[in-house]
């Protein structure tokens, strides 16, 4: 058993309590993408998942991760600015 499965915080996409083994088994073959931000306040978790996972679940849970808020609002920016050039062609 994982050393942190038994604590518990409230869980802000659910509305209720959480332990640590449900977020690590949330996403199915990976962790809730959310797991790293949750936790990091009450301990390592992000030095916890890699010491835990095998590099190839480490990398696809990485790969599964959202992109945040700034990055996916440039990427959006950039795609309006090339529409906009092509329409001018």
């Amino acid at each position: 058993m994982d050393k942190y499965d038994h604590l518990a915080i409230r869980c802000s996409r659910l509305g209720c309590d959480v332990t640590f083994s449900y977020c690590r088994q949330e996403g199915g073959i990976v962790p809730c993408f959310r797991i790293i931000t949750c936790w990091r306040p009450f301990f390592s978790v992000e030095q916890h998942l890699k010491e835990n996972m095998t590099a190839e679940s480490w990398d696809n849970f990485l790969s599964h991760m959202p992109k945040d808020k700034i990055t996916t609002l440039i990427e959006l920016i950039e795609e309006a600015k090339n529409k906009v050039k092509q329409e001018k062609q």
